[in-house]
Order: structure tokens, then C-alpha cells, then sequence
């Protein structure tokens, strides 16, 4: 809902996470807070399976390149995040759609429903069913790139504990950092591709197309 709403002037906008939890609470329930859950139910087990299939196959097609172990990590984990990606873009497009409906859960249709909805009106491109790609490819692989490549060359750097406890804090703490810049680094994509799979402005107009041109008119607009 935040990367939806476009600036302080937008009459819609919430004025903080709070009060965008009592919003929703108020106006939709609280099955307000579990729209569009299903999708990513749907996709989390074939998206995993990707993400680390993938990382694996690519840095062993690395290994046959003469790269440093550093940089192969993190091109490795550029592929597995763009390969994954593709996968999970469509699920992404009817979660979209569902979050920012605001309806109460039970006046708004299902998943199925509005995937087929979606297909129906806009097909199974760029407009349809993987609208938003370019930005989900953005978002995937620069998390997965940072995650991966900072995980494991500070793993390496860092001695293993013999302590089993303070070995599991060691692992906890490189992945929750290594979680925590990929983050930073792989939000703009996500607002770009929330602002371009969600509600446009005005209806009937194509305001947010591409990635790049969303980023550039985010900042342009919002800063």
C-alpha cells in the first residue's frame, strides 16, 4: 500500500504504517491484512526450488570461467535471482491486484478469479499476466546478487566458531546482514514494479510503463 500511494498529496495516502494497520483493520478486517495470499503460497515452493537449483548450476557453469570465487558467487546469484524472476512475475501481477483492492476480503474474487480476469482483458504479455517483468528481474536479481555474493565471501572470511551456538549466531548474523543490504539495494525495483503491476493514477492512462522510466519519475515527482 505504501508504494502505491504517490506522495504526500495523494488523498489515499496513509500517514504511517500505523495508521495504515488501523486503516485497513477498520475498512477491510482483519482478512484485510491476508489479501492476496495465495499466490505466494502458490509460488514459494517452485520459487525456492529455482532461486538454489539455479544458483548451484550456475556457479558450477562459473567454475569453467576464470573468475574469483567473490565475483562468481555474485554472478551466480544475479542468474539464479533473474531465472527465478520469470517464475514467480505472474504470481506477483494477481497479488498486486489483490492488495490494492480495497474491498473487504470477502467482496473481492479469488486468486484464480482474478487471474483469469487479468488474462481475459489484458492476455499473458507484457500488459497481461507479466506485466512488470523488467522491474521483478531488477528486484530478484540484485537481492539474490548481494545476498548470495555478500553471504558467502564473508562466510568465508569469517573463522568457524567450534561452539555450535556461537557458530548458528555467526551464520544468523552474516545472512541477517546480507538480507538486510539486499533489501536496501533491491526496493526501488520494488516500488517501480508495484507502481507499474498496481492501480494506475488515472484510470484508462498508462502512467508507469517501464522500470527505469518509473524510477525516474518516483524520484522526479517524490524524491
Amino acid at each position: 500500500r505504501f508504494q502505491i500511494q504517490r506522495g504526500k498529496t495523494d488523498p489515499t495516502g496513509y500517514k504511517s504504517l500505523g495508521d495504515c494497520f488501523r486503516t485497513i483493520f477498520q475498512r477491510e478486517g482483519l482478512l484485510g491484512f491476508y489479501k492476496g495470499i495465495f499466490p505466494p503460497i502458490l509460488a514459494e515452493t517452485p520459487k525456492r526450488a529455482v532461486k538454489f537449483f539455479t544458483f548451484e548450476q550456475y556457479k558450477k557453469l562459473l567454475g569453467y570461467a576464470s573468475l574469483p570465487p567473490g565475483l562468481a558467487f555474485a554472478v551466480a546469484g544475479l542468474g539464479s535471482g533473474l531465472t527465478e524472476a520469470v517464475v514467480v512475475n505472474p504470481f506477483e501481477v494477481v497479488k498486486v491486484t489483490l492488495q490494492t483492492n480495497r474491498n473487504a476480503f470477502t467482496e473481492q474474487p479469488s486468486s484464480f478469479v482474478q487471474a483469469r480476469q487479468i488474462i481475459k482483458t489484458d492476455g499473458l504479455g507484457f500488459q497481461g499476466l507479466n506485466k512488470g517483468l523488467t522491474a521483478t528481474l531488477g528486484r530478484h536479481g540484485a537481492f539474490n546478487m548481494v545476498y548470495f555474493g555478500f553471504y558467502f565471501n564473508v562466510k568465508n572470511i569469517l573463522p568457524v566458531n567450534k561452539d555450535p551456538n556461537l557458530e548458528f549466531l555467526r551464520k544468523f548474523g552474516i545472512g541477517l546482514v546480507s538480507g538486510t543490504i539486499a533489501s536496501i539495494i533491491n526496493i526501488p525495483f520494488d516500488v517501480a514494479k508495484s507502481r507499474i503491476q498496481g492501480p494506475q493514477p488515472v484510470p484508462g492512462e498508462i502512467k508507469y510503463r517501464t522500470c527505469f522510466k518509473t524510477m525516474a519519475t518516483v524520484y522526479k515527482e517524490e524524491g
